[in-house]
């Protein structure tokens, strides 16, 4: 049961990448593709957390994946509304 649970968590993480990464190709926005790598380094993740045969202990650096992911989030959020306050200020 709980295998099931995490490959459809994995399979969520993939599709929200891929319907970034669509956005991306519309749109060009750099924000759509910081959000696409996270949701894909989720998935991994997720499928390493379950697929991988290492015991419970020698699991943390899946959790730096995690990190990594969050961290281009951020990155993300931060960059787009710095990136709009700059053209707002430079008049462009």
């Amino acid at each position: 049961m709980l295998e099931f649970l995490s490959g459809m968590t994995t399979m969520g993480f993939l599709v929200a990448g891929l319907f970034f990464f669509r956005f991306w190709a519309r749109t060009r926005d750099a924000i759509f593709v910081y959000f696409s790598v996270s949701f894909c380094l989720l998935a991994i993740s997720q499928a390493l957390g379950t697929l991988a045969e290492i015991p419970r202990d020698a699991r943390t650096w899946i959790y730096l994946l995690r990190l990594a992911a969050f961290t281009l989030l951020i990155v993300g959020i931060v960059a787009k509304n710095f990136g709009q306050a700059t053209r707002k200020a430079g008049g462009g």
